[in-house]
């Protein structure tokens, strides 16, 4: 219920508002506005005021402004001073670019709100490295703080996490380091074009790295699963399995994906007192081979925690000084993004869909208002960009048209604007399929 009522509400707040930018700009430019729509298909509540029909439709896909255009039909004599293809390219384009722009401005807005009442972060630090994995190949180690990746320097954990990830299937991945005995190196990824950088991306970005160090106390145990029928609680400490003693969290990870379906005798601590207890793996597929799985998750090092998060209160005009350069980064870091994925740099598996997002926006409406709010920021960048994007049926595609119709003094034929808007189309389509096929794989594979 919290992810379905956090996703509409975003859906809400970010088509609303990109719709409405297009509107008001029409409206002052003296375009006569017919219908503004939040969704699409056939509208399930309409409301008339100002002479303009409010609707909401049952698509949550996006949105659209109606205006009064000779192109979709007959128009009154009288309404022709104020159809939109009547109107001077400049007013077009301005019209058209409202939408995008009000969504950039929505996202400083967003962040410059958040950030004055606190910044929570993480320091760029490892905590954890999974064995086997991209990140303990390359040979980071815990404790290692992140300096810079590929010459950028990284303040934060998530500015640490992006840039590993951006540039992983781009090419090599040079991350400076300082290690927890005070030296200065340099850890390389070279996973260019391998199955598992183009699998990091179904792990929503998970290289192996985490900025938590991992106790042997259970912090989860997942209902139903065979963690809860063995009788372990949250608390409880993890001792020895098989009679060998445990060292680490991971080290029964280990021991339970390799052994599926088999009986593991397990001694832990609660209260103090040290118990045992049986537990049976259950068996699922991963990567094509079978692991085990019983529904624990570990608490994570408290010390640690606190040592590496920090909360930092800016005035109002630092916070929005930080909300701008926020923006600006995330729309550099989304252009090239999309740069890299047409340049076949980027694995097609890091678009998303509206399964993710609405997954993302529950999770973060979990965290709290201000992990929520940042979330409605990124995805508003997203929204602006992609919308500006100089593909026909978005935004940018009608810029496009518009500012080849100012240079050359006359339209575009309706042929060629009809050629463009199809293959646009099309282009979308496949684009929002493939975004529906990964939402179901990551989140349901």
């Amino acid at each position: 219920m919290l992810t379905l009522v956090s996703f509409i509400v975003a859906i809400l707040i970010l088509v609303s508002l990109h719709e409405l930018g297009h509107l008001l700009v029409a409206r002052w430019c003296g375009i006569k506005v017919l219908r503004f729509s939040v969704g699409f298909g056939k509208p399930f509540f309409t409301k008339r005021w100002r002479n303009i029909e409010w609707c909401f439709a049952p698509i949550p896909l996006g949105g659209y402004v109606k205006m009064v255009d000779t192109r979709e039909g007959n128009v009154a004599e009288a309404d022709l001073p104020y159809a939109f293809d009547k109107q001077h390219p400049a007013k077009k384009i301005a019209v058209v670019a409202a939408g995008p722009l009000t969504n950039l401005a929505l996202a400083v807005l967003l962040y410059g709100l958040s950030f004055s009442f606190g910044i929570s972060d993480l320091k760029p630090f490892v905590g954890t490295v999974e064995p086997y994995s991209i990140a303990a190949k390359a040979g980071f180690a815990a404790g290692d703080k992140i300096t810079a990746v590929n010459g950028v320097p990284v303040a934060n954990w998530g500015d640490a996490q992006t840039g590993i990830i951006l540039d992983l299937e781009a090419g090599k991945v040079d991350v400076a380091v300082t290690t927890e005995q005070g030296q200065n190196v340099v850890r390389t990824i070279n996973a260019a074009g391998t199955q598992e950088a183009a699998d990091v991306a179904k792990r929503g970005g998970y290289i192996g790295l985490m900025p938590y160090r991992l106790t042997k106390t259970v912090g989860v145990v997942v209902p139903g699963s065979a963690a809860e029928k063995a009788g372990l609680k949250a608390g409880d400490t993890l001792l020895a399995a098989e009679g060998k003693a445990l060292d680490s969290w991971q080290e029964w990870v280990d021991l339970v994906r390799r052994s599926a379906g088999q009986k593991l005798q397990l001694t832990y601590l609660r209260d103090g007192k040290t118990l045992e207890t049986f537990i049976r793996p259950d068996s699922e597929m991963q990567g094509g081979v079978l692991s085990g799985r019983v529904g624990l998750g570990a608490a994570t090092d408290k010390v640690w925690d606190k040592a590496v998060r920090f909360r930092y209160y800016p005035s109002v005009a630092e916070a929005f000084g930080m909300a701008w350069r926020k923006t600006t980064d995330y729309v550099t870091l989304t252009l090239k993004f999309f740069g890299r994925l047409l340049g076949g740099q980027a694995s097609l598996q890091h678009v998303s869909g509206p399964l993710t997002i609405a997954d993302v926006a529950g999770k973060s409406a979990s965290m709290g208002w201000q992990p929520y709010v940042e979330f409605l920021a990124l995805v508003s960048v997203s929204l602006g960009v992609m919308n500006l994007l100089p593909v026909p049926v978005l935004d940018g595609g009608h810029l496009v048209f518009y500012s080849i119709e100012w240079l050359r003094g006359k339209p575009l034929s309706e042929s060629i604007q009809t050629a463009g808007l199809r293959v646009g189309l099309a282009l979308m389509m496949m684009l929002m399929i493939l975004a529906f096929f990964n939402d179901i794989t990551r989140l349901f594979g």
